[in-house]
């Protein structure tokens, strides 16, 4: 390697290890001006309870039903499910050329607090055990259906993130098939195994804890970091500790360590732009019902949006679609930033 080489300072391409693709990374244009569109800031003035909202307590939701005074986290049924679970069996191929297969699935909506205006970063950790406890507990009861091979825990936050109902919540989603970024991330993990005997995050995060370069945060159980990776400007992972397969598994310990490590990482998100700031949110962990994976390792991705400040966000174009990712903060200048932010949300320090 050319000794003048610099991570910090020149262009170079670094590997995904869980899926096998590379993201561009040009440190050297931190510095270009930005003439580009400038989001438009929604004020963070919701109220407790708003009577036109499908997720409030006591409100009627869309399909008609009502919900009920919950005062913790509530779990339905999608009514506007993208997954089916009454879908019919059925392949369509022309010359495989032309193929589809059917999917089903089943599709629910976690409604995180009774509060409307109470994201994760607001609420207390103790109710967001509470939440971890529900994902814990849909995971076991989903995946008792064994046509279900996967389950998907996210949230997305934030309306340029697509969010449709600013009501704090998150999703699973069940489905019949394994799908592509899970299948990418199991091939991954099992070749790794298969030759060390660990799993690859294992790895990693010993690697990670050791040069301290990227980690923001870590408890008796959880280690969030930047992974050296990320292709989002302030993208983060959360692993655990213990090698874990998936949450069905974890300890109660485990549980409330969890709902700490989304506690710091997101008021460390909100502080940093003194924000709502917005992501894309989920976990990663084995498939269900298609044998044992023992190769697999849990862990959380944060895919966040925004590049320099609350109005200006990253955008996935041009090169970006039509070749690989690339980024322009390196992994440790974000990390850097997110560690420096403090654990108290920015609102709590106002006068």
């Amino acid at each position: 390697m050319d000794n003048n080489f610099e991570l910090d300072s020149n262009p170079h391409t670094r590997l995904n290890i869980l899926t096998g693709e590379w993201v561009l990374v040009s440190p050297h244009r931190t510095k270009r001006p930005w003439q580009g569109k400038l989001e438009d800031l929604t004020p963070d003035n919701r109220p407790e309870y708003d009577q036109k909202c499908y997720l409030c307590p006591g409100n009627e939701r869309a399909d008609g039903d009502t919900n009920p005074e919950y005062t913790e986290s509530f779990v339905f049924k999608n009514d506007f499910s993208a997954l089916l679970e009454n879908t019919p069996e059925g392949i369509f191929n022309e010359e495989d050329l032309l193929v589809a297969t059917n999917q089903k699935g089943l599709c629910k909506v976690i409604s995180f607090s009774p509060k409307h205006n109470l994201t994760l970063p607001e609420m207390k950790t103790m109710e967001i055990s509470a939440v971890v406890s529900l994902w814990q507990k849909e995971f076991d009861s989903l995946s008792e259906f064994e046509w279900i091979k996967y389950i998907q825990i996210f949230e997305n936050k934030g309306e340029i993130m697509g969010c449709s109902n600013p009501h704090p919540h998150g999703q699973i989603w069940a489905q019949s098939d394994i799908p592509a970024e899970i299948a990418k991330e199991t091939e991954r993990q099992k070749n790794y195994y298969a030759i060390h005997r660990q799993s690859l995050l294992s790895a990693y995060l010993k690697l990670e804890l050791k040069k301290q370069e990227r980690i923001i945060y870590e408890n008796q159980h959880f280690v969030v970091v930047v992974p050296f990776w990320a292709v989002w400007p302030y993208e983060t992972m959360i692993i655990s500790k213990r090698h874990i397969t998936s949450i069905k598994y974890f300890t109660k310990a485990e549980c409330e360590s969890l709902a700490d490590a989304i506690k710091i990482l997101t008021v460390k998100y909100d502080n940093l732009f003194e924000t709502a700031f917005p992501y894309s949110a989920g976990m990663h962990q084995s498939p269900v019902n298609s044998g044992d994976f023992p190769e697999w390792h849990w862990h959380m991705h944060f895919y966040p949006p925004l590049l320099r400040s609350a109005t200006v966000k990253k955008f996935m174009v041009g090169y970006e679609m039509l070749a690989s990712p690339q980024r322009d903060i390196t992994a440790e200048f974000a990390a850097k930033r997110l560690k420096e932010m403090p654990a108290t949300h920015y609102k709590l320090t106002q006068n």
